[in-house]
Order: C-alpha cells, then sequence, then structure tokens
C-alpha cells in the first residue's frame, strides 16, 4: 500500500486521520485492563482536537497508538481514507509527528540543534522555511548552534514545534507540550501552534489534563475516562454545555483552582 499524499484522495470530506473501534488491553495483577475501550475519533483538515481527561483516562495511550508507537488489541487506524493499522512508528513518522511534554529529552543532548532539526526533515533541504520558522516561533538563527541542554523549558519546545513542522508532516501529536511549563511559557506556545496551524495548513491532536489550555486552542474536544470516550464536540458545546457527569466534575475542579478562561 502507498501511503504517499499524491495518491490519496484530497475530499476535504474525508477525515485527515481516523480512529475505528480502538481498543487496547493488557493483564495486570490477574485481570483485564482496557486501557482504551472502543474508542472511534477523526481529525479534521486544519483542525485542532483536543483529548482531554485525568492521568490514567488512556489519552497518552491513544495517541501514541495513532503514532504506531504502540499496537491496538483491535480496532483500525486511517490516514487520508487509507488504513495504515499495524505500520511501524518509522512508517507513521512520514505523515505526523510526536512533540512530547519533555522537550529537552526528546532530542539528543549529544548533537546540535541544526543537526537533530535537518534530520528530521523527510525532503529536501529547505534553508528559507527554516529561517522562516525560527521567526515564526521568536528564535533566531543563531539557536541551531546551541545544544538542548543550552535552552531554557520554553525555548526548548518552541524547538519542537520548527523540528515538527520542518519535517514537512501536515499533522502534529502533541502530548501535555504546556505542562512543563511556566504560565507565560505556556501561553507563548499556544499562540505559537494556533499560528503554525494557519500558515502552514496543519492538522494537531492535543492532549492536555488542562481544561483551560483546550478552551483557548482547540477546534474539537474528545474527554476520556477509564479508557473510554465520555463526551465529544466541539469545544465551546462540552465545556460550556458539558453533559457528561464526569465532564461537570471536570470543570468544576478547573473552576475551583480559579479557572476563569473556560
Amino acid at each position: 500500500m502507498n501511503l504517499s499524499d499524491d495518491s490519496l484522495k484530497s475530499d476535504d470530506r474525508i477525515p485527515v486521520l481516523e480512529a475505528a473501534d480502538l481498543c487496547c488491553s493488557f493483564r495486570r495483577n490477574g485481570r483485564i485492563v482496557h486501557a482504551l475501550d472502543h474508542i472511534s475519533l477523526e481529525l479534521k483538515q486544519g483542525t485542532i482536537l483536543g483529548i482531554v481527561g485525568e492521568s490514567g483516562s488512556g489519552k497518552s495511550t491513544l495517541i501514541r497508538h495513532i503514532a504506531c508507537l504502540m499496537q491496538p488489541s483491535s480496532g483500525r487506524l486511517y490516514y487520508r481514507g487509507s488504513e495504515y493499522t499495524g505500520k511501524t512508528a518509522a512508517f507513521a513518522g512520514q505523515y505526523m509527528q510526536m512533540v512530547f511534554q519533555d522537550a529537552l529529552t526528546s532530542f539528543d543532548p549529544r548533537v546540535r540543534l541544526d543537526k537533530s532539526v535537518r534530520e528530521a526533515r523527510k525532503g529536501p533541504e529547505d534553508p528559507k522555511l527554516l529561517k522562516q520558522l525560527l521567526e515564526d516561533v521568536r528564535l533566531d538563527e543563531s539557536f541551531l548552534t546551541r545544544y538542548p541542554g543550552q535552552l531554557s523549558g520554553g525555548q526548548c519546545q518552541r524547538m519542537s514545534l520548527v523540528r515538527a513542522v520542518y519535517s514537512g508532516v501536515k499533522i502534529l501529536l502533541c502530548d501535555e507540550v504546556t505542562s512543563a511549563l511556566d504560565t507565560a511559557s505556556q501561553a507563548m506556545v499556544i499562540e505559537l501552534l494556533k499560528d503554525l496551524k494557519e500558515k502552514y495548513g496543519m492538522s494537531v491532536f492535543f492532549v492536555s489534563h488542562d481544561l483551560a489550555v483546550v478552551s483557548q486552542l482547540c477546534d474539537e474536544v474528545m474527554v476520556m475516562q477509564n479508557g473510554r470516550c465520555v463526551e465529544r464536540g466541539s469545544c465551546m458545546k462540552v465545556i460550556s454545555r458539558p453533559e457528561a457527569e464526569y465532564t461537570k466534575r471536570l470543570l468544576g475542579a478547573a473552576l475551583e483552582f480559579g479557572i476563569t478562561t473556560l
């Protein structure tokens, strides 16, 4: 099967990525644990889909399945209508890039950032694009000559965004990318993701436990609990008029801690 973009359907009605009835089960202490329990979702072209839930809800497990870092017990995965279930992470990496919570450890500490960024590129080098991306995330070209340990957490996360977009893929899989940052750096990364999505036509999975961040960034949201989807819909609808009791509890907890952006 050839999943090259040229050979795939370009109909905008077809989701850029889809999971159908995805399950992940394993045995722990003599009992079966359902890390993913019949999860289905669609990521539309040019949108940001938020995956929200408490620790252990299955949201990071889900995104790792989408990236083929884990294989499902059952269910199917599709990229632009073509199935890629069971493929390797290297195969999936042709079409999507992970952006991790701890940006520092996602880079090889022994390698300069210019090499790490350029090695991610799927096509010919594009110096103009790389320069523009650095400007987009408010870093200058001198950062390419540095090593990861020479950057702050926020700078390193911005460089990981540069690497992901420069790779040439059109899907970003963001796993708690703001949770390790201070408030100012969080706000900057949120704005940068919005800008990069619009400017470069990206589609984004955004995994987070932070409803305030999701409310500022995402177009749609799926709420997970114990490996299941308990609610999904437009971000505005789910956050302003939640139906599931679990979603209401999450919102209540967020408001209790003084979150007022919902």
